[in-house]
């Protein structure tokens, strides 16, 4: 950082990119887009168990309808977004994915049947979509080197910080008012105020735009990014490539299998707790954990990279499987939470990896794309964890078996800890980064 904090001085603080300067209102404008990526699906969970009270003979399906479309609405609309920002920019679906999903906070408070609420569910996951790709695609734009692994760390770190924090905020004011937790998607109200620092004539016109080597100061976006793809960021791509295909699926499966590997814990922690004969009150308590170690990473990821060096996929897979594992074997309630703390890290490290390492294959138009085909590994992966699970139960004959889904996951998670180590050279299985590649 140049310069010193004053943001009531004519002057505003610089952060380094890698590749120049921008101002500290360009970074925060950029950090407020990662808080509204988690918010989807939050102010839901808390209501559930009053929907029964609130509206008469609220059926299972309208239930699961609620929770599960607006995952299925996010898929397509952070594809569409991917690639409008290819021909239509950056900006323009940003500014609309924001309005969209401000618009349905909106309109949560006026809803008054069921029906209403699913389909605003539907316009608040469009929304989402269209942001979601957008926030960490800034990120490679900007930033370069282990300047971008830091800040992709910063933005996970920022994302699953703010999941915390609301899960504990809409839990809180669904005691007050069933309409109270939808106050959480107001949020990107703050986007669009800080949006305008983003664009290109506020950057010129404050002297801080990001200026690649040997680019003039005041040099348009376009400019930087021709000249950026000619560097050696993309060493990764042939001459004339835009988008490495085969890394980018490769990637998403990587992500699609964390997330797996990861969510059937969470959503099966109430029923093991039941199975131990447990407080079924810790289960809050335990993914509030999980998702305190999945935050921890993203603000120290370099330096967890510089440590793990070309150990860190396996050893992250590692730590999920050991985590797993204890779930399973032991039936105390703190080693659970030590399960859980490991499970939450390991993913915590690979999720801003995975961010980082999608900005490597695709020059700078496309890599939001690739971003948007890697980030539906983690949403499909949410919307076919059920089934999933319930099919391994169905093929090995252990439907009720509460523990089964997490024998099946630890050993999973061993078998691509393994695959990881022999393949530990291929560019998935890898630790290559931004840092890597200044």
């Amino acid at each position: 950082m140049k310069g010193k904090i004053n943001l009531f001085s004519g002057k505003f603080p610089e952060i380094n990119t890698g590749k120049g300067m921008i101002t500290l209102w360009t970074m925060l404008s950029i950090w407020s887009i990662s808080t509204v990526t988690s918010l989807p699906g939050l102010a839901v969970s808390p209501i559930l168990g009053k929907l029964d009270t609130v509206f008469k003979n609220v059926s299972d399906l309208e239930i699961q309808m609620l929770t599960s479309l607006p995952n299925l609405m996010i898929v397509p609309f952070v594809l569409l977004s991917g690639k409008l920002t290819e021909s239509k920019g950056k900006l323009p679906m940003l500014i609309i994915g924001l309005s969209l999903f401000l618009l349905s906070g909106i309109l949560y408070f006026f809803a008054n049947s069921m029906n209403t609420l699913i389909i605003i569910s539907c316009f608040l996951g469009m929304g989402a979509g269209m942001i979601i790709p957008l926030s960490t695609g800034l990120i490679a734009d900007f930033f370069v080197g282990n300047y971008r692994t830091k800040q992709m760390g910063l933005s996970s770190g920022i994302n699953n910080l703010t999941l915390v924090l609301a899960t504990f905020l809409t839990g809180w004011l669904a005691n007050i008012n069933w309409h109270l937790p939808f106050a959480v998607y107001l949020i990107p109200v703050f986007s669009l105020l800080l949006v305008r620092f983003l664009t290109d004539g506020y950057l010129k016109k404050e002297g801080s735009y990001i200026i690649g080597q040997g680019a003039s100061k005041g040099s348009t976006m376009e400019q930087i990014h021709m000249q950026e793809d000619s560097d050696s960021k993309n060493i990764y791509l042939k001459p004339g490539q835009s988008l490495d295909v085969k890394k980018m699926m490769g990637l998403m499966l990587l992500y699609f299998s964390i997330t797996y590997l990861s969510i059937m814990g969470t959503f099966n922690i109430s029923f093991v707790l039941q199975e131990y004969k447990l407080s079924s009150t810790y289960s809050g308590t335990i993914i509030s954990i999980y998702f305190l170690a999945i935050t921890i990473p993203g603000f120290c990821l370099p330096q967890i990279m510089k440590i793990l060096k070309k150990r860190v996929v396996y050893l992250c897979f590692a730590m999920v499987a050991i985590g797993l594992f204890l779930v399973v074997l032991f039936k105390i309630t703190v080693i659970i939470g030590v399960g859980f703390f490991l499970m939450g890290f390991g993913i915590g490290i690979l999720q801003p990896l995975i961010y980082d390492k999608t900005s490597l294959i695709a020059t700078s138009k496309r890599t939001i794309f690739a971003l948007a085909v890697v980030m539906c590994g983690n949403y499909i992966a949410i919307i076919l964890c059920p089934f999933i699970g319930k099919l391994f139960q169905i093929i090995f004959h252990q439907q009720g078996n509460m523990l089964f889904p997490f024998w099946v996951n630890a050993f999973l998670a061993l078998i691509i800890m393994v695959l990881a180590f022999f393949r530990q050279h291929k560019f998935v299985f890898s630790n290559e980064s931004s840092s890597l590649n200044r």
